[in-house]
């Protein structure tokens, strides 16, 4: 590295408060306030006409014939699994390596989540583990595309065909990713979205999204998060069902959000490329999974992993710059599933060793290249100390 540049970085911490990066910076501009306003003062606070208008483009988005708008992403998977007729007394093979609302959405259905371990070298769910998994009580499979990466798909497609399997996509980070010809969302019997403000659109708070080309399961989605509704009826019910409702004016922002999306998640693949430009061959350093051949993320999160991780994370945080771990227990060994499945450390090794390593950096629309370039040179300085 230049000297220049490792002079510069030594006087860091003097000026951190002022060049400070944040993880994330969600985007909320004066169109999106105006789309909201105008929600606000001429729909239906509740299933107004954006609710609709938005799940009908974001169907169109993903390439489904459906979408059905949620209060969130957990209850866009739970919902899935319960219009699927998934409930108790059936298993949901899954990944352990989550945000814990993955298999949360499970037990919510009534249903048991089993885990399997990612992939040898990568992050995602190992569809050859999570075959082997597969006993009498399983009705579905639910692979996440962590991070914004594109699970392998056409492996786990093979799974459903063979064993009659549901296929649900936990999408919830990969709003616009790609495998094959597809948008995730698109390929499973279901997609489901989280709309929470990191994420790479948001609605201005929590939101999520079924997606589907089952008309059936849409319908059934429709009512469930919409207090069991029979449709077309406001006082006759159908299904025991929830309150879990997107709101119009946040409806109306995530409108806004989606025209957006496609540019911001080109600039996220801009900055990834440029992050591994700058990080390619740092010893102590791996990197994101490389990009497979008809895969197309969308990087939710940049996540290196590094056995130095607190080293790293202290030393970047000195500097001024913001980093989150993404995540440090596994599900398997979260307190509730320690105590209700006796899980123990050493049940799924990989997953186990992710959270031990992972470390996300700043990622995001508006994140500056050169700031991109700093923070490579701050995090590699720290890995000399």
């Amino acid at each position: 590295m230049p000297a220049p540049a490792q002079a510069q970085h030594e006087v860091e911490p003097h000026v951190q408060h002022r060049n400070r990066i944040p993880l994330a910076s969600p985007i909320i501009d004066a169109e999106m306030k105006e789309a909201a306003l105008a929600a606000l003062e001429n729909e239906k606070l509740v299933m107004g006409e954006s609710v609709h208008k938005f799940e009908e483009e974001f169907a169109r988005f993903c390439g489904t014939k459906y979408a059905v708008s949620t209060a969130s992403g957990t209850a866009a998977l739970s919902i899935t699994l319960q219009a699927l007729g998934i409930s108790h007394g059936t298993e949901v093979v899954t990944t352990p390596f989550s945000f814990i609302a993955t298999a949360n959405a499970v037990l919510h259905a009534g249903a048991e989540p089993v885990f399997a371990d990612v992939e040898d070298s990568g992050i995602n769910l190992s569809p050859g583990k999570a075959r082997a998994r597969v006993g009498p009580k399983t009705r579905a499979i639910i692979p996440v595309h962590l991070y914004g990466h594109p699970s392998a798909m056409d492996e786990f497609l093979e799974i459903s065909l063979e064993t009659g399997l549901k296929l649900v996509e936990d999408a919830c980070q990969a709003h616009g990713a790609e495998f094959g010809s597809k948008r995730v969302g698109s390929i499973g019997e279901a997609g489901c979205f989280s709309f929470y403000p990191a994420k790479n659109m948001t609605v201005g708070g929590d939101g999520g999204m079924i997606t589907t080309n089952n008309a059936e399961l849409a319908e059934a989605a429709g009512s469930i998060r919409d207090c069991g509704r029979d449709k077309n009826s406001k006082y006759y019910m159908g299904r025991i069902g929830y309150t879990s409702r997107l709101n119009s004016v946040n409806a109306a922002i995530g409108r806004v959000q989606l025209r957006r999306l496609h540019g911001w998640n080109e600039a996220r693949r801009r900055l990834a490329a440029l992050y591994r430009r700058h990080l390619e061959g740092v010893d102590g350093v791996v990197l994101p999974p490389s990009e497979r051949q008809g895969e197309k993320p969308v990087y939710h999160l940049f996540v290196i992993r590094t056995r130095m991780r607190e080293q790293v994370k202290k030393h970047l945080e000195k500097n001024g710059i913001e980093t989150g771990v993404h995540y440090p227990v596994p599900i398997h060994l979260q307190t509730p599933y320690r105590q209700e499945y006796g899980y123990m450390e050493g049940a799924f090794p990989l997953s186990e060793s992710l959270s031990n390593e992972v470390l996300s950096l700043p990622m995001y629309p508006t994140l500056q290249e050169d700031d991109v370039v700093r923070i490579c040179n701050i995090l590699k300085d720290s890995l000399k100390r």
